[in-house]
């Protein structure tokens, strides 16, 4: 069998650094915020079901997977908020792009930056139905990894030009303000949450700690405000007052997720929810009226990550921006894996071998 048939296109680190200055990040969100638009056209057609999630005391490693009957995709991702204590990321991906009719994998690759880009995209694909019309001032409060990202969807899906940044950290808000200079924004450091809202008509909340936080209270939300909740995304962490929630139309990716996971984990378990891609597909109403408190309680669903490994694999294709994993075992007759290993010199031993103590319990 030729070998070449077998090898699986791998995406690193670097490759997607290069398949993203290619396009410029901007091109690559308005092109991820498309792809995740087009899916959740075709809702009903994906297997759906709550990520796989393992809690520890110090952060949680989950599985997100889905189908939509031609290929399937899942990612491995943990969130460990006290990471950045010892120099490394929060939150670090990466995820399998597969063939559902050969169960081969096509697509390996590091999701860690593939996952910032496909949250932020998200985020603005929902804003361009739920936030107000001609809105252009964006409060974005938890200036962590992923503010940057956030700030330019909303730049290159909604138009988004003025930032007020909030960090319990003040360096983190320069940094965030330093890296988004060249970027054509008008951007304030706030000194609280209370001054980022003011003249804001959207709120992003981007927070990290795995806490039961209330970075947003009841009075500092407006009339006509679309709050973007990133941050609360496992059980027993929140980022907003739930009389907030109470005054909100709320809009969810999949309900079983969320009420475990997100802003309404605080409220009643029938307390009313749209699909968002109800809204999508003209089945809901997403923003009706000027006054309206909109709401998107993002926690994260398999399906845009599919949509994020989709477009990736389409990229990777076009550029030649990967490298080949010999990933997949293909002896010469299907069934004759031992003959591989005997072929490769996995022969008996000469001499009787004593077992080796190798598996070890700690």
């Amino acid at each position: 069998m030729d070998r070449k048939l077998n090898l699986v296109r791998f995406v690193s680190v670097d490759r997607m650094m290069r398949i993203v200055g290619r396009h410029g990040i901007e091109r690559v969100l308005t092109d991820l915020a498309a792809c995740v638009e087009a899916d959740f056209r075709r809702w009903e057609v994906f297997d759906k079901t709550a990520r796989v999630a393992s809690h520890s005391r110090d952060g949680v490693i989950e599985l997100m997977p889905t189908s939509d009957g031609r290929h399937y995709a899942f990612k491995y991702v943990n969130g460990h908020p006290l990471n950045t204590r010892d120099g490394r990321q929060t939150v670090t991906a990466f995820g399998v792009w597969a063939d559902v009719a050969t169960g081969y994998p096509l697509l390996l690759s590091e999701m860690t930056i593939l996952t910032a880009l496909r949250t932020a995209a998200t985020s603005a694909m929902a804003a361009s139905h739920l936030a107000p019309h001609g809105a252009h001032t964006m409060a974005l409060i938890g200036n962590g990894a992923q503010s940057e990202f956030q700030a330019l969807a909303f730049r290159a899906v909604l138009g988004i030009d003025r930032l007020r940044l909030y960090d319990t950290d003040p360096a983190a808000s320069t940094r965030c303000a330093h890296n988004l200079a060249g970027f054509g924004f008008e951007i304030a450091i706030c000194r609280s949450p209370d001054e980022a809202v003011l003249g804001a008509q959207i709120v992003t909340t981007a927070t990290a700690d795995k806490a039961n936080a209330t970075i947003l209270t009841d009075n500092m939300v407006g009339a006509g405000i679309h709050i973007n909740a990133v941050g609360g995304d496992c059980p027993g962490k929140t980022e907003l007052h739930a009389d907030i929630l109470r005054r909100s139309d709320i809009f969810v990716e999949y309900p079983p997720q969320t009420r475990i996971e997100g802003e309404i984990q605080q409220l009643a378990a029938d307390h009313p929810v749209t699909e968002l891609w109800r809204v999508v597909t003209g089945q809901a109403e997403g923003r009706r009226e000027a006054r309206q408190i909109t709401l998107f309680d993002s926690v994260g669903f398999a399906i845009e990550d599919f949509s994020a490994l989709r477009w990736l694999a389409g990229e990777a294709a076009r550029t030649g921006e990967y490298d080949e994993l010999d990933l997949l075992a293909d002896p010469d007759e299907p069934r004759d894996l031992f003959g591989m290993l005997l072929r490769a010199g996995a022969g008996p031993a000469v001499a009787p071998q004593r077992p080796r103590e190798v598996c070890e319990t700690r």
